[in-house]
């Protein structure tokens, strides 16, 4: 480690065989905390290249734990993280709208680093069981419409990261490979990082995939749909900028789609909002997310209308079904 440290140290940067080989050696306890480290500090300091991004991205990917759930044809809806807004749960709810509205939810997620309660806490709090096993995960999606994959039970080789990662608190460059290493490889994706250049460098990686994806990023600064600015989309065949009014929604205020302080605060937040009492910004800013999942699976609707059924899965209680029967499957 002694020597990738001087070359990085050196402005210099890794091939993608040899950040392959780093997070492979990582994996398998080669390094102590220190070494990991300052190793992750590194890429605080700069931003990660494409071919280092590629390298890490497939040691994760030989390193996992992979389940075919490919006949339910599913979506994932997962962020990055490491934005520092501090938003309720809202890839986790619009998890289960898009699951209420008909779609198959294959979820991946993990617990909150850089955050104060990420999608694997929440799910805790309520009583979900994390597990990889195939059968349990597929009567989920077949009955619930949703399953969740909690990272490190197909990660195990991660193990010596993860008390790292807490401790520092911050975002590294596992929070970019996190929706990148889904281990069921949903058919569909859709994909929130926190700024533009990384938007790009997911859509080059995702191009030479067959995923079916959207790549989204508020233009000011958010993992995800906020209303608080208008937000980029790049998906195979197209590039575009759009505003909440072409959702036929308003813009919001940042502090309008604000989280908790912790996982009970946060929770209770989830609970209020898939229970019908969350307050209108809230809704509707899930809405915005589930909408854009909604229409990639259905393109010959427009944004708005996608919108639409999105509300409609989450007022009329089918989202809430979803998870009800969820958390039942769990009990």
């Amino acid at each position: 480690m002694k020597e990738i440290l001087n070359h990085l140290f050196e402005y210099k940067t890794l091939k993608q065989t040899e950040a392959r080989e780093v997070l492979i050696n990582i994996a398998s306890g080669k390094y102590n905390d220190t070494q990991i480290a300052v190793f992750l500090t590194v890429f605080q300091m700069r931003t990660i290249t494409l071919q280092e991004l590629l390298g890490f991205r497939q040691a994760l990917k030989d390193l996992s734990i992979t389940i075919d759930l490919s006949d339910f044809e599913t979506i994932d809806l997962c962020g990055t993280g490491g934005d520092g807004k501090n938003t309720f749960n809202i890839s986790t709810l619009t998890s289960f709208v898009v699951a209420g509205s008909g779609m198959k939810v294959a979820k991946h997620g993990n617990y909150g680093v850089s955050s104060t309660c990420g999608s694997s806490n929440v799910l805790e709090h309520f009583g979900y069981k994390f597990s990889n096993n195939r059968d349990k995960l597929r009567s989920e999606l077949d009955q619930a419409g949703i399953c969740f994959l909690h990272a490190p039970l197909f990660n195990p080789a991660m193990k010596h990261v993860a008390p790292v990662r807490k401790q520092l608190g911050l975002k590294t460059f596992f929070n970019i490979l996190g929706p990148m290493i889904n281990p069921s490889s949903p058919q569909y994706q859709l994909v929130g990082v926190y700024n533009l250049e990384l938007a790009r460098m997911y859509g080059y990686v995702y191009q030479n995939t067959d995923v079916k994806y959207s790549i989204i990023h508020s233009l000011d600064g958010y993992d995800e749909i906020s209303l608080t600015s208008p937000f980029k989309l790049i998906s195979r065949h197209r590039e575009e900028i759009i505003e909440s009014s072409m959702m036929n929604l308003p813009d919001l205020n940042p502090d309008q789609i604000h989280g908790g302080k912790d996982v009970e605060e946060s929770a209770a937040i989830f609970s209020n909002i898939l229970n019908g009492k969350g307050t209108v910004a809230q809704k509707q800013v899930v809405a915005a997310n589930a909408g854009t999942a909604i229409q990639m699976v259905n393109p010959n609707k427009s944004l708005a209308e996608c919108v639409e059924l999105a509300m409609i899965s989450l007022e009329s209680g089918k989202a809430k079904a979803s998870f009800d029967k969820l958390i039942k499957l769990n009990a």
